[in-house]
């Protein structure tokens, strides 16, 4: 990309070296002669044939609102030349001509423009070429005669002329045209094309203003560059007003250009733009309620238009170099040559420098080449966003998605769970309302039967049933409800006046246990183990004190229950249920069961679990 930039830079400054070199570089040679001495002299708007006296001898280029500051009308100029051969034809370049023009060879007319009058027509865009040959053409001395209508204010006058050979001549005709105008004309449909490219991209995406302000600056540009290739001034009645609305375009693309930058550069300055808007209003109005003054003193509204455009432009070019965005400098090394060439511009247009071309248009297509970067450049990055906004927004789909699989996968293993622990419910109340029932009434009928042993013992073991009943019902009916420690509390009501009647003191120690929701199935399941070892201290220890040890610490949840009964051998083997179902009931709550006995020396069986079935309640 630099190398590319290098060498258009060095194809770019060739050129204008060439387009800004003398014109007497173009030496005569034998092949034609470029004329530059002529006499010239003034005539009203209606003469239609040269002034027999009063001829100043000039040098051309000239413009005679040096010499006539305030003649507004026409000038005559008459050249002469030599043709030494008359046989051969002969072609003859006019190179500049402002602002319409007739023209005589030897008093034939050869050409003349639509309007010499107001409204004036435009000889100046382009050169005039002409191919002589006999009975026109003369051996000797020939004379060219042209008729120049001109206002003082717009720079009226003639340029050179070159006579010689039709092969050497017309390649330099051709020259002038490329050079004057078809990069003018170039210009022009650029400025159109980008202009209407991003007042598209603007409707497309308003909220990037930058685009619509150079949109607004090219079209306001494209109606200011038909200054450089309309040949006539169309609607319009005067060269004043035609002049005045160029002024006022020009003056508008400056100030939209300057909005463009800021915008570009995310800067909004209400007020500036505001003064613009009023300077812009002013403008128009001076052209819609006096047209001619407005375009004799347009001047001052170039002027005006050329600060803001420098302004803008070195301002964006310091802000580039500060914040080296590689965007930012590439279109300020776009812009900053077209700054230069637009001096040479601004010295020709006030009569600094005196040439019939203006170089401009000739920087146009870098000013194409930085805004074609610039906006690749933000659609590469806008892409660049799009593409990590794509990856960012498929891997938040995707943890999103595992997050919704496992929030239905939960919904559904707690809509299960809610299922089997309704159905448990409701067994539940039936053996509540119907076993229970059969139970207590049966206890309340032994109970006033006449006492008997077989009585006393089928009462005990009805108890048993009702107890082991409640238990069921306790963990599953109040499972939302109660936490393990109001579990363990109806528990041990029960269990220590059952070993109060077997003459066993019983020692309970809870910890932790509030707030702590095991679940029905394990707090079932916690509740049988040790309702079982309490169990096989009643039936086997012989004890005469027990001691129950339920704590919860962090995540683990330890149960103990020693007593100080007659305790029995490790290595003898036991032919109950009870140790084989108190394994059976640790494997199902994941815990650890350890069994330390010996001969005299009473039971310790504890449990080690995991506290981490359900979370805990938060304890009122």
């Amino acid at each position: 990309m630099a190398a590319l930039m290098w060498r258009a830079l060095a194809c770019l400054v060739i050129a204008l070296a060439t387009a800004c070199g003398p014109q007497g570089a173009w030496a005569s040679t034998p092949s034609y002669v470029e004329i530059t001495a002529a006499e010239a002299a003034p005539a009203d708007w209606n003469a239609t044939t040269p002034p027999s006296d009063g001829w100043t001898p000039v040098h051309l280029i000239d413009f005679w609102d040096a010499r006539w500051p305030d003649h507004s009308g026409v000038v005559w100029y008459r050249l002469h030349w030599n043709q030494d051969n008359a046989d051969q034809p002969t072609a003859l370049l006019v190179n500049y001509v402002s602002l319409a023009s007739a023209m005589y060879v030897n008093g034939s007319l050869v050409y003349r423009d639509a309007s010499l009058v107001e409204p004036l027509s435009r000889s100046w865009t382009r050169p005039q070429y002409f191919l002589l040959d006999k009975p026109l053409l003369k051996q000797g001395s020939n004379t060219l005669l042209v008729r120049v209508s001109g206002l003082a204010s717009y720079q009226p006058g003639f340029g050179t002329v070159e006579v010689g050979d039709p092969a050497v001549v017309h390649p330099r005709y051709l020259d002038g045209v490329r050079w004057r105008y078809e990069l003018q004309m170039l210009d022009q449909m650029v400025a159109l094309v980008f202009g209407g490219l991003f007042a598209i991209i603007w409707i497309l995406r308003r909220k990037d203003s930058s685009y619509g302000w150079y949109a607004l600056s090219t079209l306001l540009s494209f109606v200011y560059g038909l200054n450089y290739t309309a040949t006539t001034i169309w609607s319009l009645t005067t060269t004043d007003a035609w002049e005045a609305v160029n002024a006022a375009a020009y003056l508008a693309a400056g100030c939209s250009f300057a909005v463009f930058l800021l915008r570009y550069v995310d800067r909004r300055w209400p007020r500036l733009e505001r003064a613009f808007l009023i300077l812009n209003v002013v403008s128009i109005a001076a052209v819609c309620v006096a047209p001619t003054p407005s375009g004799i003193h347009r001047g001052w509204w170039f002027a005006v238009g050329g600060v803001i455009y420098y302004a803008a432009t070195l301002g964006f070019a310091w802000h580039a170099l500060r914040t080296r965005r590689t965007d930012h400098l590439v279109l300020c090394a776009c812009l900053m040559i077209p700054l230069l060439v637009s001096v040479h511009d601004f010295l020709l247009y006030y009569g600094i420098i005196r040439s019939d071309r203006y170089l401009l248009a000739v920087t146009s297509p870098l000013t194409v080449i930085g805004m074609g970067f610039a906006l690749a450049y933000r659609f590469a990055v806008a892409m660049r966003r799009v593409e990590g906004f794509n990856l960012e927004l498929t891997h938040e789909v995707g943890i999103a998605t595992r997050q919704l699989s496992d929030t239905l996968t939960r919904e559904h293993t707690l809509a299960i769970e809610n299922l089997r622990i309704g159905e448990r419910l409701n067994l539940v109340r039936d053996l509540h309302d119907g076993f229970g029932g059969s139970l207590v009434g049966a206890i309340t009928s032994l109970e006033r039967s006449p006492p008997s042993p077989v009585g006393e013992h089928t009462i005990g073991v009805l108890r048993e049933l009702r107890d082991d009943l409640r238990l069921i019902v306790d963990t599953t009916t109040y499972e939302q409800a109660a936490d393990l420690g109001s579990l363990m509390a109806t528990f041990r009501h029960r269990w220590s006046q059952r070993l109060e009647l077997a003459d066993i003191d019983s020692q309970w120690q809870f910890d932790g246990l509030d707030g702590l929701h095991l679940g029905p199935a394990h707090s079932l399941d916690l509740m049988r183990f040790l309702q079982e070892a309490l169990t096989n201290v009643l039936k086997h220890s012989c004890a005469r004190r027990v001691r129950i040890e339920l704590l919860a610490d962090g995540e683990r949840l330890r149960l103990e229950v020693s007593d100080d009964g007659l305790g029995f051998d490790e290595n003898t083997k036991t032919s109950g249920a009870g140790l084989a179902s108190l394994r059976a009931r640790a494997n199902r709550l994941h815990g650890t069961l350890q069994r330390t006995t010996a001969p005299g020396q009473g039971v310790s069986v504890s449990l080690d679990m995991p506290a981490i079935a359900m979370p805990r309640l938060p304890v009122t």
